[in-house]
């Protein structure tokens, strides 16, 4: 989920509709709505959210400060005018981007993609359960001992473990695997990739770790 802000409703609800067509859900607020809901809403909730974007809205610069005090998804801010000032501004505020107005969602989610792969740079693997899961290219250990998996299978799983605790879409995984502007390749080949990605956990494993709801999408269990 990415979260909205700006005081115009029908900037927030014009983006949150454009990245619903990339399958991509969105929640929109102004920024006292923001500001309260940043203080007050469960770490659960807010460990969903994959992105914050910041469009024109009041007391800007606070916003990224109030969030780093919470989360550690991308903050980019969005401007409609460029201004030296006021891009130093920001990032001096703690935004890791600043983009220029219009700009497409699949290019916001292509900055999202590079900033959170940043930062799972700092940390070269998570273990879940009894899988250590690398993000450096290598494959996952069960219990010591190294699964080889594909490439595809491989960065699936490496994208569930990032994503642990929230359910992503079908898309969502499509777009992080093969990249947005890829249009050579069906989004149902990642069920296939899932598929087998699947078999062979549960025959390592002894049981399937990853939950899988219709419609809604998948999510990988911490543990059995």
């Amino acid at each position: 989920m990415l979260v909205i802000v700006d005081e115009r409703d029908i900037v927030t609800a014009g983006y949150a509709c454009r990245f619903g067509s990339e399958g991509v859900s969105a929640a929109r607020f102004c920024s006292d709505e923001f500001r309260e809901w940043v203080k007050t809403v469960a770490d659960a909730d807010l460990y969903a959210v994959e992105a914050f974007l910041l469009g024109d809205c009041r007391d800007r610069e606070i916003l990224p400060r109030m969030i780093r005090e919470r989360s550690r998804a991308p903050v980019i801010a969005m401007n409609e005018a460029p201004s030296l000032e006021q891009t130093l501004s920001l990032f001096a505020a703690g935004v890791d981007d600043v983009v220029r107005k219009p700009i497409h969602v699949r290019e916001i989610l292509a900055r999202v993609g590079a900033i959170r792969r940043r930062l799972e740079v700092e940390q070269d693997h998570a273990v879940v359960g009894e899988m250590r899961v690398f993000f450096d290219g290598r494959d996952p250990e069960i219990r010591g001992n190294v699964l080889p998996l594909p490439r595809r299978e491989r960065r699936i799983l490496e994208y569930l473990v990032a994503n642990r605790g929230r359910r992503v879409s079908k898309s969502q995984i499509f777009n992080s695997i093969y990249g947005i502007f890829d249009d050579n390749v069906e989004e149902n080949v990642v069920e296939s990739h899932i598929s087998k990605l699947r078999k062979k956990l549960r025959r390592h494993l002894g049981y399937d770790p990853i939950n899988s709801v219709r419609y809604l999408g998948y999510r990988l269990a911490e543990a059995h």
